[in-house]
């Protein structure tokens, strides 16, 4: 298949490539490289440096006659997006838009798209919240991905165009960028082997779901061969808080590490933890990587200094 990737110098993205790329597959990437890297980019795979809001997407959509849309690119702090909620909707929904605009003047069949399990449901009335749960998110973020998903609906339903979403939970690896909000578990390993202890928001008691970034990569090659359209939780279906993810990612990188507690942030969600029942019965995708194999080998990413510029 001839596969565009959005975002695929990014953390998730650049592994899904990767996948596809190793499965065979004629892979395009389309990054601005805001987050991303190039050194990312595996060396089979075309990159084109862009942002996905730009209209000179047209021809290369045109010229390149692209089987599937894999649509990772994303701005994804969500605290930046309550900052600035109007920069956030541009990237995500209309840099969206101008992507399923593109796909369906082109011939795009299929779409997978990178949702969140983690925000869109907000605060959950039930554990591990499925794929039926009330989708109520509490972060601009969230909001920009569930209207992303409707858009989706929307060109199913007129256009015709099949669509993949894969709502993942809190999804943490080697790639992850460690110089933003997002992404406690990089974050955390770059301060700990910098000497630098991180701080734990509140009493850390709050938990999420932390899922390999292996595991969700298998799930975006399992979405090339779904016929029809649908929506998948990807997450293990375990609670882990912020304080056992401390004191596991200590033990690797720096046990001497002080535990430092700072003021809990503003609307941050008490528990956030998805089901993937839906995903095995129908794809037969499982998490394979346990939580402490995957902080072990994410650890030894960052004290090889493999850390994203």
């Amino acid at each position: 298949m001839k596969i565009l990737v959005t975002g695929g110098a990014g953390f998730i993205g650049s592994h899904v490539v990767d996948a596809y790329v190793e499965a065979g597959h004629d892979v395009t990437v389309v990054d601005d490289l805001s987050t991303g890297s190039r050194q990312n980019v595996h060396p089979a795979a075309r990159l084109i440096h862009l942002d996905i809001r730009d209209a000179s997407l047209q021809k290369i959509f045109h010229e390149e006659k692209f089987d599937v849309l894999n649509h990772h690119a994303a701005q994804m702090d969500v605290r930046r997006s309550v900052a600035d909620p109007v920069f956030d909707a541009s990237v995500n929904v209309i840099g969206g838009l101008n992507l399923l605009e593109h796909a369906c003047r082109n011939g795009i069949r299929k779409i997978v798209f990178a949702s969140t399990g983690g925000a869109i449901y907000g605060e959950q009335e039930r554990f591990p919240a499925d794929e039926e749960h009330p989708t109520l998110p509490l972060s601009p973020y969230g909001i920009t991905k569930l209207c992303t998903e409707k858009y989706l609906y929307y060109y199913k339903a007129v256009y015709g165009i099949d669509y993949i979403i894969l709502r993942y939970a809190n999804i943490y690896g080697p790639r992850q960028n460690p110089h933003g909000e997002a992404g406690v578990v990089a974050i955390f390993s770059n301060k700990m082997l910098g000497k630098e202890p991180p701080v734990i928001n509140g009493d850390g008691r709050q938990t999420r779901d932390y899922t390999y970034v292996a595991d969700a990569v298998s799930a975006n090659l399992l979405a090339l061969n779904y016929v029809g359209s649908n929506i998948f939780n990807v997450g293990t279906g375990i609670e882990t808080s912020v304080n056992t993810l401390f004191h596991t990612l200590r033990q690797y990188l720096n046990p001497a590490c002080p535990e430092r507690h700072g003021p809990a942030k503003a609307g941050e969600q008490v528990r956030s933890v998805i089901s993937a029942a839906k995903i095995s019965k129908e794809l037969g995708w499982r998490p394979t990587v346990g939580l402490e194999d995957g902080l072990k080998r994410t650890a030894e990413f960052f004290r090889k200094g493999t850390v994203p510029a």
